[in-house]
């Protein structure tokens, strides 16, 4: 399984932006799947992650109410809307999926990955 993340950018504090994750198979509907960031000098950290049909998510606290994950299984591909961004959103955001349905908690492990996509939210 190939994951190809894409959609990062420069963006002004409380711009928009979408990143996409494209994914190589057409048995999506079989992972779940999750959006995690890495900022400089800091550990990788949950985002979103999001049930094998799209019926549950679950967010990180910090992009609660500001960023929506989705999915279109149809089109193997994984969505994080990023709404309101701050400077501190600034990372590289990575796209995971693991081989269940649901386990939607930051802890779970993901068995493949994105290369990543850089994000930057500056004036």
């Amino acid at each position: 399984v190939q994951l190809q993340a894409s959609g990062g950018g420069l963006v002004q504090p409380g711009g928009s932006l979408r990143l996409s994750c494209a994914a190589s198979i057409r048995t999506l509907s079989r992972y779940a799947m999750g959006w995690f960031r890495q900022s400089p000098g800091k550990e990788r950290e949950f985002v979103a992650a999001i049930s094998w049909n799209g019926g549950s998510t679950n967010y990180a606290d910090s992009v609660k109410g500001r960023f929506t994950i989705s999915r279109d299984n149809a089109k193997s591909t994984m969505y994080l809307q990023m709404n309101s961004l701050k400077p501190e959103d600034t990372a590289v955001y990575y796209c995971a999926a693991a081989y269940r349905l649901y386990g939607l908690g930051p802890a779970e492990p993901y068995d493949y990955w994105g290369q990543g996509t850089l994000v930057t939210v500056s004036s």
